[in-house]
């Protein structure tokens, strides 16, 4: 029996093989969700980075139309999505009804932005985890065929050679490793994103905790 994978190949069936391309345009699905994903999360780290270095001065100097400003060249950093929230909500409480409460009309916006931005930054984590759990299970219903494969080409020749299984051993071989190994890669990425994703959230929490440390102080609400 030809153990190469072109051998192997040459042996399978077109249900087995159309296993295999199902499988390779989930493993690319996955590629794709994590090259995605991999490329807003590095903007966002350093789009934040340097949106914080600007805006401290700023905040120090209560010169808040001025961060709401530098926030909209930064569309990607997850602070300067909640700051502006935040400072907007501020703005449009303290100028409007004085028996508001600004600081709690804030705390909300905040907290509003900060779930929007988290959702976003999860997209395409689900298609992760889908892969991750079902890739097996496609590769399992590959390995399935590939023994029904067996079976009938020993019924076929009457013997159990190994001309008689060969089809079906090759079936079973390639879909199983195929199915384990993109529902690895997809497992591995999501989990390391879903972790980026919490600590980007935490983030965005101490960071508004401060901003409304702010508001707070140039309210007299702290008196």
């Amino acid at each position: 029996m030809d153990l190469t994978l072109m051998g192997l190949w040459s042996k399978m069936g077109i249900l087995a093989k159309m296993v295999v391309f199902l499988l390779l345009i989930m493993s690319l699905l996955s590629l794709w969700a994590f090259i995605d994903r991999l490329i807003l999360f590095l903007s966002a780290k350093k789009q934040s980075l340097a949106f914080i270095s600007k805006v401290s001065p700023l905040i120090r100097d209560n010169r808040l139309e001025d961060v709401v400003k530098v926030a909209k060249s930064y569309k990607n950093s997850h602070i300067a999505k909640v700051f502006s929230a935040g400072i907007l909500e501020f703005q449009a409480a303290a100028e409007g009804n004085t028996n508001y409460d600004v600081i709690e009309a804030a705390k909300r916006a905040i907290e509003r932005a900060t779930v929007k931005t988290s959702t976003e930054m999860k997209r395409w984590l689900s298609l992760l985890a889908s892969v991750g759990s079902t890739a097996p299970f496609v590769g399992l219903f590959g390995t399935v065929i590939g023994i029904i494969n067996a079976f009938h080409g020993i019924s076929m020749e009457g013997s159990g050679g190994i001309g008689a299984v060969a089809g079906g051993i090759a079936e079973a071989l390639i879909t199983t490793a195929f199915g384990i190994g993109v529902a690895v890669l997809a497992v591995w990425f999501f989990n390391y994103f879903i972790n980026k994703a919490d600590l980007f959230e935490i983030e965005m929490k101490n960071s508004s905790s401060e901003l409304v440390d702010h508001f707070i102080k140039i309210s007299g609400a702290g008196e």
